[in-house]
């Protein structure tokens, strides 16, 4: 097992990894399945896999959020420091979210619409969360008892992210903010220009809930308790997770409801605590798998892939989805596309290996260029 620091690192990008090969899949046989394929349960299977990339990515940017934060705050800096610095980082992510969409739009040009520049897709989401939680955590920090702020953090982030889930369904609905122009209301219930919020698209409500459980979730990590106690801490954040799949099956059973439409499977508050406890579950499993399974020994694809998933993320989208797809679109039987999903995840880890290699070497280079030369 290695030391407390690093099995952290691993199994969060153990996650990671595993959100980029449940990506893969969903964006492989959406794009490439065609006729009848389209209509198995197989292809069924693969998109229901797909509603769990996005708030993997999510809840592991919380989780690395608090890491870096509580990091920053052992270092003794300022709590406007502190915000300033990640609200700085979350504008990173965003700005490179637009530009994802100025690029997507370029290589398509001539048949993809104008409105594609104005797609709320996740990296735009994750830039938004973490600016939303720098806030969040600088009130924590600023305006609660000082002598337990990662207490008065992690209330914080489990409110928001209640409220968040809370306040979907009316945002989606009957207060839908229709004075805003479309581009800006399509960031609070993605209603793109399609004067109806979309489900395939990804808005603050009720995805930025999933980066705040996260944001929980990464305080409760870096507790001194939990640092001691590092396998039973992780045995009952799973059975948390467990819990709250329970309770919110038996909520969403109950005949009253408390919003005049129900949508379970986009904006229920109850279909989100599911996915929450699921989340935990996974951060579980990852753990174990990490620190008992094979995922410690030697080298792990997944993990690899988690260090670079921003990169393999913007690149494999082009060869799927883009110009360049590898194979034609709409037109491929589950065998042929299986064997294209092979080839990307193949080409996309081989990316993500030569990316760590030269990120490592780069500074032996510079180093190797700037040496003194020898005298003839």
């Amino acid at each position: 097992m290695n030391p407390a620091p690093a099995s952290r690192l691993a199994y969060i990008d153990w996650m990671r990894g595993l959100a980029c090969l449940l990506m893969f899949q969903t964006h492989c046989y959406d794009s490439w399945l065609g006729g009848d394929a389209r209509k198995t349960t197989f292809f069924m299977w693969s998109q229901l896999g797909g509603t769990l990339p996005a708030p993997l990515f999510l809840f592991l940017a919380g989780i690395s959020f608090a890491l870096v934060t509580d990091k920053l705050r052992q270092k003794g800096l300022p709590s406007s420091q502190i915000a300033a610095t990640t609200v700085r980082r979350g504008a990173e992510i965003f700005a490179l979210g637009l530009l994802f969409r100025v690029q997507e739009f370029l290589i398509a040009w001539g048949w993809a619409p104008w409105s594609d520049l104005f797609r709320v897709d996740v990296l735009n989401i994750i830039g938004l969360s973490m600016m939303l939680m720098a806030v969040a955590c600088w009130i924590a920090l600023t305006c609660t008892d000082t002598l337990h702020p990662r207490r008065d953090m992690i209330l914080a982030a489990v409110g928001c992210s209640l409220i968040i889930a809370l306040l979907t369904p009316p945002l989606w609905t009957s207060w839908r903010p229709r004075w805003l122009p479309w581009p800006l209301e399509s960031y609070i219930n993605g209603v793109h220009n399609l004067n109806q919020p979309q489900a395939w698209l990804f808005p603050l409500f009720p995805w930025a809930g999933f980066a705040f459980a996260g944001l929980a979730v990464g305080f409760v990590l870096v507790s001194d308790w939990v640092r001691v106690r590092q396998a039973h801490s992780f045995a009952l954040l799973g059975a948390a997770g467990f819990l709250l799949i329970v309770f919110a099956r038996s909520w969403d059973a109950q005949p009253q409801h408390l919003y005049a439409v129900y949508d379970f499977w986009h904006t229920s508050p109850n279909f989100f605590l599911i996915r929450v406890g699921l989340l935990l579950l996974i951060l579980l499993v990852s753990y174990a798998w990490c620190r008992w399974g094979f995922g410690s020994r030697g080298f792990s694809p997944l993990v690899q892939l988690g260090e670079t998933s921003l990169l393999v993320y913007w690149v494999h989208m082009e060869f799927v989805y883009g110009r360049f797809s590898i194979l034609t679109k709409r037109a491929a039987t589950i065998r042929t596309a299986s064997a294209g999903l092979l080839a990307i995840f193949g080409s996309m880890l081989l990316l993500s290996v030569l990316r760590t290699q030269a990120k490592r070497r780069g500074p032996e280079f510079w180093l190797w260029l700037r040496r003194p030369l020898k005298a003839a």
